[in-house]
């Protein structure tokens, strides 16, 4: 990739970029709801995110311009000795950049700062309607090792 990849924290002004991104495919578009302006719980979503230590909402940037999003959490536990381990989120690329490395690129970046903040592991959710994202990820290096449940509460 000859272009300039660059990652930052987001800011406000960068939250309706990041929710297209999260409405731009099936499973999101059933579940986002993108609308101008953006429904208040997104804001205050963002704000709660902004303010916790433990929380990096993180934007790709191709020339300046958003072309990726992934949201990283640090969990602190008492299991494997007190250790810290990162939860990496919310992972899209921008429909018209998808299958350009992006999405390895945001990964190499996203192991790196969880290395840096002391994890000893980097763990994914990802829906089992997504055998495209499955593949992905275990192309880079993730293995199914535990089977995730959820209880919806809504």
């Amino acid at each position: 990739m000859n272009q300039q990849l660059t990652f930052r924290l987001a800011t406000a002004n960068d939250l309706v970029e990041i929710v297209q991104m999260l409405a731009d495919d099936p499973l999101g578009s059933m579940r986002e709801k993108l609308e101008l302006p953006l429904p208040e719980a997104y804001i205050k979503a963002f704000e709660r995110i902004i303010k916790d230590s433990n929380q990096e909402l993180t934007l790709a940037e191709l020339n300046g311009k958003p072309v990726g999003t992934f949201q990283l959490t640090f969990i602190q536990y008492l299991t494997h000795q007190g250790g810290l381990r990162a939860q990496i989120e919310a992972v899209r690329v921008h429909s018209t950049h998808r299958g350009k490395g992006i999405g390895t690129a945001m990964f190499t970046y996203a192991i790196e700062r969880a290395r840096e903040q002391g994890c000893y592991m980097l763990q994914l959710t990802t829906d089992k309607q997504r055998p495209k994202a499955v593949h992905f990820y275990e192309s880079l290096g993730f293995v199914a090792t535990h089977e995730g449940m959820k209880l919806n509460l809504r």
